[in-house]
């Protein structure tokens, strides 16, 4: 792979909705495993279905900025979720990556954990480069949530077999 700029944290102080559609094409590595983002969902701090929404807790903290780091959380007692917090500090919002197309080594959730919140995404062991070429953005509801389902705030990689749905078109 061709190594395009990674990603200064700068790129994350900006609008949760744009970050979110910016982020498809993009690739991310952990520990040198990972992929191009092929789906991701957009969580902004007015939004019911975000963290944040209620108010600063232990467990959403690092969505309150600065924005360029790591927030992690465990998804039904099961699964990491990685979300890259966005805007500027004290807004509390952030992006869900959602799903890769594998291109650096298969694990699921590439490993990451709690241990990872927090961390900066421009420094090991997160690698985050912009997409080398425009790319077909897809956007549509966002998935298992009961809360602001109405919010057209998830982006895909149109075509892509690797998104956890198939968006309609």
């Amino acid at each position: 792979m061709a190594r395009i700029k990674p990603l200064p944290r700068s790129f994350f102080a900006r609008s949760v909705h744009t970050v979110a559609p910016d982020l498809i094409g993009a690739t991310l590595l952990f520990k040198g495993v990972g992929g191009v983002i092929v789906e991701v969902e957009a969580y902004h701090h007015t939004d019911p279905a975000a963290h944040s929404f209620g108010g600063r807790t232990e467990r959403n903290a690092v969505m309150f900025g600065p924005p360029g780091y790591a927030y992690v959380y465990r998804s039904y007692g099961i699964h990491w979720c990685l979300n890259f917090v966005c805007e500027p500090e004290g807004v509390a919002s952030a992006v869900l990556i959602r799903a890769l197309a594998p291109t650096h080594g298969l694990a699921e959730a590439l490993g990451i954990t709690d241990a990872q919140y927090g961390l900066p995404l421009d420094n090991p062991p997160f690698e985050i480069f912009a997409r080398a070429d425009d790319v077909e953005v897809a956007v549509g509801p966002r998935i298992g949530l009961t809360k602001a389902i109405e919010h057209p705030w998830r982006y895909g990689l149109s075509g892509s077999r690797f998104v956890s749905k198939p968006f309609k078109r």
